[in-house]
Order: C-alpha cells, then sequence, then structure tokens
C-alpha cells in the first residue's frame, strides 16, 4: 500500500463509435430531490447528460418533478409517492425497481431528511445491486448504518464534504493534505472493498483505500449551493461509460474542478453559481480529450 499519492495519466473514456447509440453510453437513474430542493435534482442530472451519459432519468417526489422537468427537456422524470414534499416509504419499490433497470444510480442531492428517507437510502445501498454514487442527505442517512457499505453488492463512491465526513466517520478529516488522506484512506479500507471516497475541499481528495489522488483543479468561488450537485452527476455519468470507480473519481474531480476554473474565468469567484459549471463542462472535456 504506497503512501505516495497517485500521479498516473489521468483516465480517459473510450472513443465513440460513428455507429453507436444512447444504450451504449449508460443509463443514469438519479434519486433526488424534495420540495423545495428540487434544483438539487435537476443539477445531478443536467449534469449527467453533459458529461455524456446515453439517458437520464431523474426519480422525485411528486411535488418537485414538474419543477425538475422544467429545468431541461431532456430529461425523463418520475414522480413517486411523497409525504410533505419528500419521498415516503411506499416509494421503496418502485425506486428498486428503477434501479434494477439502470446502469448507475446517483443518490442523495436535496432529498432532505426524515425516518421514512433514512430507511429508504438504507434499503438502497443494501440492495441495488448497480454501482452507485451517494451524496448529500444520503450521506447522512448512511451514517446511521454504516454496515450497508460492507454488505452492498456492487460498487459505492461516496462524495462527502468535511462535515459529512465527520458524521460518517466519527471525526472531523483534519485541515493538512496529510490528514485528510489518511482519514479519508482510513475509511474506505475499514467499509468494504467496494467503497470508494471522494473527499471534497480545495484539494479533493480519492481513495479506494489502497491508492489516492490529490485533485489540483477548482476554486474558491465553487464554494456555493449546487456545485456538490453538479459532480454526483459527474462521477454517474462516467461510471455509466464504463470507467471503474476510482478512476471515475478521480477523472470527476478534475473536470469538476476544471469546469470551475473555466466558469471563474469568465464570471469571476464570486458570481460564480453552479449552473456555470454545467455551461463549462463541454469545454473542460474538449481540454480532456
Amino acid at each position: 500500500m504506497s503512501t505516495q499519492p497517485d500521479t498516473t495519466p489521468l483516465p480517459r473514456l473510450p472513443t465513440r463509435d460513428a455507429d453507436s447509440h444512447k444504450g451504449d453510453y449508460g443509463r443514469v437513474l438519479v434519486i433526488a430531490g424534495s420540495r423545495g430542493m428540487a434544483g438539487a435534482a435537476a443539477l445531478a442530472g443536467m449534469a449527467a447528460l453533459r458529461s455524456g451519459a446515453g439517458l437520464v432519468t431523474v426519480a422525485t417526489p411528486r411535488a418537485a418533478q414538474r419543477t425538475v422537468a422544467g429545468f431541461c427537456p431532456a430529461l425523463m422524470t418520475l414522480g413517486l409517492m411523497d409525504n410533505d414534499g419528500s419521498f415516503d416509504g411506499p416509494a421503496i419499490d418502485p425506486l428498486l425497481d428503477l434501479a434494477a433497470k439502470a446502469d448507475v444510480v446517483a443518490l442523495g442531492p436535496g432529498l432532505g431528511r426524515s425516518v421514512s428517507l433514512d430507511l429508504i437510502v438504507r434499503r438502497l445501498v443494501a440492495e441495488v445491486d448497480r454501482p452507485m454514487v451517494v451524496d448529500a442527505d444520503a450521506l447522512s442517512a448512511l451514517a446511521l448504518d454504516l454496515p450497508a457499505l460492507a454488505d452492498a453488492p456492487a460498487p459505492r463512491v461516496l462524495t462527502p464534504h468535511p462535515g459529512e465526513f465527520k458524521r460518517l466517520a466519527g471525526a472531523a478529516p483534519g485541515p493538512s493534505d496529510a490528514e485528510r488522506v489518511a482519514a479519508a484512506r482510513r475509511f474506505a479500507s475499514e467499509h468494504g472493498p467496494r467503497t470508494t471516497l471522494l473527499l471534497k475541499g480545495a484539494r479533493t481528495v480519492v481513495t479506494d483505500g489502497d491508492r489516492h489522488a490529490i485533485n489540483s483543479t477548482g476554486n474558491p468561488g465553487m464554494a456555493t449551493a449546487g456545485c456538490g450537485d453538479v459532480l454526483t452527476g459527474v462521477l454517474a455519468a462516467l461510471l455509466a461509460q464504463g470507467l471503474a470507480p476510482y478512476d471515475a473519481a478521480r477523472l470527476a474531480a478534475h473536470l469538476h474542478g476544471a469546469a470551475g476554473d473555466l466558469a471563474a474565468e469568465r464570471v469571476g469567484p464570486v458570481s460564480l453559481i453552479a449552473t456555470d459549471l454545467l455551461e463549462s463542462l463541454p469545454v473542460a472535456f474538449r481540454q480532456q480529450a
């Protein structure tokens, strides 16, 4: 187990064949949103589309569906059983059915918190046999049942910011790169062989418990609502196109930060908002190709 950061070249997406079709580039299911936080679900879904996923469906509570659908006509949406604007317990069976038809699941942006939601998240993490990105409110729910990670039937990529990591691990990661790397690697290695961790921050750490990389792109303007939801969508799309979890997380962190840097050049770090990242993703991908 090397203690040195991974400095190998970033992975690349496969070249697209001239006779390919949308089914070749993966079906992403985004499980996200609630009344008042529909934008988080839409940002994740639109980022997955901008990052090359062939088909993206956003499953969201009925109270949020119309708002999510209004953001982008290329998104497919499905409104499910809700209670006061958030997913209710009976939504779990259709969510499991939808996940079985997807190639990758992105779970968490804008979900909110409730006892029913916590149970839904824990069942999805423990039962869905597809790669899954776990973010935002889903991380807080998962913190109540970490053994679900060890029993997960497919890879799980967790994307916490330091506060979410503290809830997961029971302690903050520390301010220095060395402390953050050590905490992230320890968590990934202790919670099952299928766990990859992307610890967000000024220098995002990506690790599978064995290897680790430190991302160098990004800027302080990205410290604004919704940027993490964009990262979730980018990562889900890369997984759907066949990259392994560690490779997908490493490339997603780079592209997300590069899009943020391009956006900051265009609008400045003070005025940067999450939709600016969506507009910059195409250039970030072209620069990486």
